[in-house]
């Protein structure tokens, strides 16, 4: 422990694997604490993702959270939303999820991937409001909670088409392996399906729509190591009510 009573392993955060030209940001929600040690993406040991990319086709070999730097080698990039390192997520306040996607949307901005892909649900639920409150496609609960279905989403930003992957920590009770697999797989078909590299098929305008994404941005604009360009989106132009502050669920580290 630190003189503050802070962790050793607070202060560390990990290094983006994005450079100009992926096809495909995926997004983890924050550092377990194994990965904060390590200085590698999902680098806990119950954590399924490595292999879940594999087996789902997105990376032609096995890899492991040591070869985080090599996915840019197939047009992946990876980043976190919050850079901070925790247990779990339960340990992250509302505001850290909005200024993370402060910094999120100017690297998005600043890279142009055709995909951007949360790697949770619980992530892309608190982000619901700032990118448009449209569910995607699913029937909201008699209770009024917001469904979010893995697959992708009605909201693009920057151009971006947005997907939605399951937790794969070994703590997240709400997906079974098989239902992992189903959605990696699916981003795995999606990931084929694109273009080739210098096609592009998104729209040669797009429509600037109203958004609250960009109100947190002053509390990080200093943090991002990549930030570039300007905010250009295109969003649903008619939000619905936000979400609730936090997913009830078991605790889980995004790389824990």
């Amino acid at each position: 422990m630190t003189d503050n009573s802070k962790p050793a392993w607070a202060h560390l955060r990990l290094t983006d694997t994005i450079r100009p030209g992926v096809r495909v940001i995926l997004v983890g929600i924050n550092p377990g604490v194994m990965s904060a040690r390590t200085g590698h993406h999902f680098a806990g040991p119950t954590n399924r993702f490595w292999g879940l990319l594999y087996a789902a086709g997105i990376v032609p070999q096995p890899i492991t959270h040591e070869d985080d730097v090599r996915l840019p080698e197939w047009g992946i990039g990876m980043t976190n939303l919050v850079a901070r390192p925790s247990p779990g997520i339960d340990d992250l306040s509302p505001a850290e999820y909005l200024e993370g996607w402060a910094i999120l949307e100017r690297k998005i901005a600043h890279f142009r991937p055709d995909i951007v892909a949360f790697v949770g649900v619980t992530m892309y639920r608190a982000l619901w409001r700032v990118l448009g409150g449209v569910q995607s496609g699913a029937a909201k609960p008699s209770g009024g909670g917001v469904v979010i279905k893995p697959g992708f989403q009605r909201a693009t930003v920057h151009g971006a088409r947005l997907f939605v992957l399951p937790n794969p920590s070994g703590r997240n009770a709400h997906f079974s392996y098989d239902d992992m697999l189903r959605a990696f797989r699916a981003l795995g078909r999606a990931m084929r399906a694109l273009p080739a590299a210098g096609v592009s098929a998104r729209p040669s305008a797009r429509v600037r729509a109203a958004s609250s994404s960009a109100a947190p941005a002053a509390g990080a604009a200093g943090t991002s190591r990549r930030a570039g360009g300007r905010s250009r989106r295109t969003l649903p132009s008619s939000p619905a009510a936000g979400p609730t502050r936090r997913a009830t669920r078991k605790r889980a580290g995004s790389q824990s």
